[in-house]
């Protein structure tokens, strides 16, 4: 009840919603002209997207792509009194998509507006007495989806490091975000498309405002323009009709690109990699494909046996993934959708599907169309004066072939003994181990986006676990990148054969792991069990791990002050979710800087979960005799007396915040005027009033004084010496984000002593754990 009075929905103006306003799932906000309405759209499985569209180009922009909402019943678009414009409902997690700064100056929000525009674009506007924009606070434009709209941009801004890139839905009705991206590349003046980051088309220079790749007659109604300065670099266009159809570019989920009236900019879908019609890109293609083959569409269902198929049952996956795996793999001949929705994948194999007989049905699937190789005159006659040469001299050779057959079979049999045992064949078999790994394979395979690979497939990923390949050394054991037969890159850890850890207890950690999907975790992607080994596959994360840049004095320039909050609300986003949202409540206890690992856009995600324990609903607390994790990572009660409990990472948080903030190390900081650990130096600073003398010089004086100093306020009651005084992560997530959210003063830390008293102790290193599981997927170490 006190959630729904909070949210009375309030009649907004045709255009605008007012600070007070919302928008539930009944109502739309439409422009002045009526070109472009949002509202939320639901689609089966009454899941809801908030939308943008018009009548001539449907949906141009979606707000929760990644983030759809179930529960429509209770569900709304809320602009404030604060100022917050966000997406809520009461029984799911809120989306917030514009949040005033902290700092900001101007409490007065009664002349703002959230207005959608004629443009397509929804903005949040601050207004002149007279009614006219005097600010844009927040647009849509500036985050664009799967739609180009004339004036929108694509590009980077330089001062806040965000880009701009059109990313195609996953599925046709999928607005989840998919794998084909547009992209403007500045240093070349070019646009390219990538599939999962790799380029494969490009548009070629432009020249007298025509693309050198994008047909003429696609751009006859486009004028473009390039602006280039040391705040951004970004290409836009306009469009010189105003006649009423399709006015925008839009990346759809097979890689083609269409422009205004629909006509096409890019047919990435026909890039395979050998040719360069039209902008496409040359790169490496399987030995067993040849340029002409091609991939053509059929409406229906073939008629061939279930064991010519096989199934990839993933839903991030769309057909342009299916496409590249199955170009991929020398035994498909051909694909489609496994979902009705258009996500994961069916692929074929044996002969060619051309002229297979069809069921009737208005499923898609594709077919290889292999290009047949020309017929020579003589070529016949040519046939058989070979075969004739080569039939005698088999006859002649027969003798010597027969006699080394006999001579070399103790040879053969004692290589293939060999073979049989490398690629693990023979790996516990006839021992209880072999139950084991055979339910894990039935546990771990139904139900969750997780594969069980065999030690053959993994010695070839990893090219036999080969120097060049490995990534780092980690405390228990090496990491080596991993390339699967779909392209994609993954992280291979190889565990210690000295692990005690036995297959029950190896699977029971695994289950837990996949139990646990946030964008804020790092996804493990399967395992393999031979022998004594144990080896774990997560994705692959391009920039390794936040130690890596955050401790390095180079490096750490990298990381501005937007990315270091950015990284810090992952973090607490991931954090939240495995204390309070996922089915078990989950504590990690080995949180520090080396297991936040960055993906390519410097996104967050928490790994290790190794140390990580599982607490029952009613479970609040529990003890242990065997203590694990990082010193100066612990909580004083978890140190001294064996107990944990959510409290316990709320303290690692602490002391990772603060070395977030300051740029060091908590268990390597020395300061000659002040000897004291990083907690006890953020602590005197604290009470001298001082605090952000903190951050990190290498910033250079450009960061954002309150939420620095709201974080070292918020790290200092992370650090408190009773767990009880500490906050939990949605009180830190509040305090974190909300500018009018009340902050207790900190107390004395725990831990707060002199350097020198603990410098004789080995404290960098990371206790042996109780599990020996995975320590950290970077290269730093």
């Amino acid at each position: 009840m006190l959630w729904c009075s909070s949210c009375i929905h309030v009649e907004a103006a045709h255009d605008s919603l007012k600070p007070g306003d919302s928008l539930n799932v009944t109502d739309k906000l439409c422009s002045a002209r009526n070109k472009y309405c949002i509202w939320f759209m639901r689609q089966e499985r009454d899941l809801a997207y908030l939308e943008i569209y018009s009548e001539d180009s449907g949906v141009v922009w979606t707000a929760n792509s990644n983030q759809p909402y179930v529960n429509t019943s209770a569900l709304n678009l809320s602009f404030d009194h604060s100022g917050v414009l966000k997406i809520e409902s009461q029984f799911e997690k809120p989306m917030i998509l514009y949040s005033p700064p902290p700092h900001s100056t101007n409490n007065n929000n009664n002349n703002t507006l959230a207005t959608i525009l004629d443009s397509g674009n929804f903005v949040v506007q601050q207004l002149n007495p007279d009614g006219s924009t005097k600010s844009v606070l927040w647009q849509s434009f500036d985050h664009p989806t799967s739609c180009l709209l004339p004036g929108m941009k694509l590009g980077v801004n330089h001062k806040t490091g965000h880009n701009w890139s059109l990313v195609s839905w996953t599925a046709l009705y999928l607005p989840r975000r998919g794998p084909f991206s547009l992209e403007w590349e500045p240093k070349e003046g070019e646009l390219n498309i990538r599939l999962r980051g790799q380029v494969i088309w490009k548009s070629g220079k432009l020249r007298n405002n025509r693309f050198q790749y994008i047909p003429k007659e696609s751009q006859l109604m486009d004028k473009y323009s390039i602006v280039s300065n040391e705040n951004e670099d970004y290409f836009t266009f306009t469009t010189l009709s105003e006649a009423p159809r399709q006015l925008l570019w839009i990346m759809y989920e097979t890689g083609q690109l269409t422009g205004v009236g629909g006509k096409d900019l890019a047919r990435a879908d026909k890039c395979y990699g050998y040719n360069t019609d039209g902008g496409c890109q040359k790169w490496e293609i399987p030995t067993c494909r040849q340029p002409g083959d091609v991939f053509e569409s059929r409406t229906g269902y073939p008629q061939i046996p279930d064991n010519d198929r096989s199934y990839e049952t993933n839903k991030s996956h769309g057909i342009g993934d299916c496409r590249a795996m199955c170009w991929s793999n020398c035994s498909c001949v051909g694909f489609g959708s496994y979902y009705n929705d258009g996500t994961g994948c069916i692929f074929f194999s044996g002969k060619s599907l051309e002229g297979v007989p069809l069921v009737i049905g208005v499923d898609k699937f594709y077919y290889m169309l292999v290009k047949k190789q020309p017929q020579h005159r003589g070529m016949k006659k040519w046939i058989w004066i070979i075969l004739s040469i080569a039939t005698a001299a088999l006859l002649i050779i027969c003798p010597y072939i027969l006699c080394l057959v006999i001579n070399q079979r103790k040879r053969v049999l004692k290589d293939k003994r060999r073979k049989i045992k490398e690629s693990g064949m023979q790996d516990l078999t006839a021992s209880e181990g072999f139950i084991a790994i055979k339910d894990l394979e039935d546990d771990l395979n139904k139900g969750y986006d997780f594969k069980v690979f065999n030690y053959t497939s993994v010695m070839e990923i990893t090219n036999k676990f080969s120097s060049e390949n490995k990534l780092g050394q980690g405390g228990f054991g090496p990491v080596y990148k991993g390339i699967l037969p779909s392209g994609k890159e993954v992280a291979v850890k190889r565990l210690s054969k000295t692990s005690s850890q036995g297959i029950v207890e190896f699977k029971n950690e695994l289950k837990l792991i996949c139990e646990l999907q946030h964008m804020n975790l790092v996804q493990l992607i399967g395992c393999c069990i031979h022998e004594q080994e144990r080896i774990l596959i997560y994705e692959y994360m391009s920039n390794k791990s936040l130690d890596f840049f955050l401790f390095d004095s180079t490096r750490s320039k990298l990381l501005n002050w937007q990315k270091r909050f950015n990284i810090i609300e992952g973090i607490c986003q991931g954090l939240l979710y495995l204390h309070k949202y996922s089915r078990l409540k989950i504590i990690h206890r080995d949180l520090k800087a080396s297991n936040i690992l960055l993906d390519e856009n410097m996104n967050p995600k928490i790994s290790d979960f190794g140390m990580a324990r599982m607490f029952m609903p009613q479970e609040s607390t529990v003890n242990t005799n065997r203590i694990v994790g990082t010193y100066g990572y612990m909580s004083p009660e978890y140190v001294m007396e064996g107990v944990f409990s959510t409290k316990s990472d709320i303290y690692s948080f602490g002391v990772l915040l603060l070395e977030i903030v300051s740029g060091r190390r908590n268990n390597s900081f020395y300061d000659a005027e002040h000897p004291l650990n990083l907690v006890g130096h953020a602590w005197e600073l604290w009470n001298g009033g001082v605090c952000l003398q903190l951050v990190d010089p290498s910033l250079n004086g450009m960061f954002d004084p309150d939420e620095a100093e709201r974080c070292i306020h918020v790290g200092l009651l992370c650090v408190e010496h009773y767990a009880k005084d500490r906050p939990n992560m949605a009180d830190i997530i509040s305090m974190l984000t909300n500018k009018s959210a009340a902050i207790t003063l900190p107390k004395r830390p725990a831990f707060y002593f002199e350097k020198q008293m603990y410098e004789v102790e080995a404290i960098s290193k990371s206790v042996e754990s109780n599990t020996d599981f995975t320590k950290e997927i970077s290269t730093s170490n």
